[in-house]
C-alpha cells in the first residue's frame, strides 16, 4: 500500500521542516514546494504559517494560493493550515490595528486574544468537538501553542442540510478556536509538529481522511 502524498507549502514564510519531519512521522510521503501542479495533485496540502498575519498573506497572495486552495476544496481534496495557517482561511484578521483581507475559505475574524499574558506560549489541553476525526484517540491530550491572536466566540449554525464545521476549543484568557473540521479542510491553532506524540497522532488521523 503506497503512502499518502502530502505538499508542505513552501511559500517562505513557516516552520515548514518540522512539519515535513512530522508528517514524515505520520506516516505520509511529503514534498516541499509551491509548484501549482504539485500542490493540486498530491493527496493533502498543509499550510504552515508563522508570524504576523499581513506577512503570511502578502506570500501567499504572491503565489495566487487562494485559487489553489479554492479548487482542492472544490474537487474534496485535503487541506490541512495550522498556526497562521489557520488563520489566514478566515476573512480578515486585526493586528496591531492593521486590518487585512485573508482568504475567506471561513467566515470570522482573527483578532487579538482577551488574556493577561500574551503570547500564548506553551501546553494546554483542548475541548475536541463531538465526532472529530483529527483528535479521535487523543481527545485528551496536550497541544502547543505559540500566538497572541485567534478566533473568538464564533460559530456557524446548522441549516437545513448544511452541515456546521465540527469546533474544537481551548481556553486561555478566553475561549478561542484552536481546530476546525469541515469537509476537506481542516486546521488547528496549535502546531502539531512541536505536539510530540499527540501531534504526529492527529497528522496521522488527518492522513486516514483521504
Amino acid at each position: 500500500m503506497s503512502k499518502p502524498s502530502v505538499v508542505v507549502l513552501d511559500y517562505g514564510i513557516g516552520n515548514v521542516h518540522s512539519a515535513v519531519r512530522a508528517l514524515e512521522a505520520a506516516g505520509a510521503e511529503v514534498e516541499l514546494t509551491h509548484d501549482r501542479t504539485t500542490v493540486l495533485e498530491a493527496d493533502g496540502l498543509f499550510v504552515p504559517g508563522v508570524g504576523a498575519f499581513a506577512a503570511v498573506m502578502e506570500a501567499l497572495n504572491a503565489l495566487k494560493i487562494n485559487e489553489l486552495i479554492d479548487k482542492r476544496l472544490v474537487a474534496g481534496r485535503a487541506v490541512m493550515g495550522i498556526c497562521v495557517g489557520q488563520q489566514v482561511l478566515f476573512e480578515k484578521g486585526l493586528e496591531h490595528g492593521l486590518e487585512t483581507e485573508g482568504l475567506g475559505q471561513l467566515p470570522g475574524t482573527v483578532e487579538l486574544l482577551d488574556a493577561p499574558q500574551l503570547p500564548h506560549i506553551g501546553w494546554n489541553t483542548v475541548e475536541a468537538a463531538k465526532g472529530s476525526k483529527l483528535f479521535e484517540g487523543i481527545e485528551n491530550e496536550r497541544f502547543y501553542f505559540v500566538h497572541s491572536y485567534g478566533v473568538r466566540n464564533w460559530e456557524l449554525e446548522a441549516i437545513g442540510s448544511f452541515i456546521p464545521p465540527k469546533v474544537t476549543w481551548t481556553e486561555y484568557g478566553t475561549k478561542f478556536v484552536s481546530a476546525l473540521e469541515v469537509g476537506p479542510l481542516s486546521a488547528t491553532q496549535f502546531h502539531p509538529e512541536k505536539s510530540g506524540p499527540a501531534g504526529i497522532k492527529l497528522l496521522t488521523n488527518w492522513l486516514n481522511t483521504f
